[in-house]
């Protein structure tokens, strides 16, 4: 998994409340083993009419927006099934950093194992976000996980709060396996040991 430690990206909105994960990866597309491929079906049913054509008045269709990847939605982000398909969705899409008032619990642990950064924020702060994303074409935020800070061209800053260990697992890049591998020696070695009381 790639490490996240700072990223500046254009922000895209989805201005809507209880995004569940049926919204963001539906269900006949959770056919794939793989993580990557989904990027393509991310919201689809909002992307896209019955004949597959864009629909011109959903946000991320817009052509601002293309190549986003800071996404920022409203409260209870990731309701709804806990499929690990929907941040897979949004990582392959091209979002690292998705901020809302608050998350699914199972969506937002998901989130950091898939190399995510999941931000929350007051909702006041996500309405200033909304409306500078709104009044500026091209709209970038800074977000730097190694300073805990969100800023902007714009004399935006904020300083956010984030549980240390699920910051450690993005700023170094690891998922639940590659956090047992570091003690890999020690496993060897336990392992060994144990084998080798076993033949005894």
């Amino acid at each position: 998994m790639e490490a996240f430690t700072k990223l500046t990206g254009i922000v895209g909105p989805v201005d809507r409340v209880n995004v569940d994960t049926d919204a963001i990866i539906p269900k006949q597309f959770l056919k794939r083993i793989e993580r990557t491929g989904f990027g393509q079906f991310l919201f689809y049913e909002w992307r896209f009419d019955e004949e597959g054509n864009d629909i011109e008045s959903f946000e991320l269709n817009k052509p601002r927006y293309q190549g986003a990847s800071v996404l920022v939605s409203r409260a209870n982000f990731g309701c709804g099934s806990s499929r690990e398909h929907a941040p897979w969705a949004i990582m392959d899409y091209g979002f690292k950093c998705v901020i809302a008032p608050s998350f699914a619990d199972i969506f937002y642990n998901n989130c950091f194992k898939n190399g995510i950064l999941p931000l929350k924020l007051s909702e006041e702060q996500v309405e200033d976000v909304f409306q500078r994303t709104a009044a500026h074409e091209d709209y970038k935020m800074h977000v730097d996980l190694e300073n805990n800070t969100l800023s902007d061209d714009y004399g935006l800053h904020i300083d956010f709060v984030l549980d240390e260990h699920r910051r450690q697992f993005l700023l170094q890049g690891l998922d639940d396996i590659g956090l047992t591998l570091q003690h890999e020696p020690e496993i060897t070695a336990y392992e060994q040991k144990r084998a080798s009381q076993v033949l005894v």
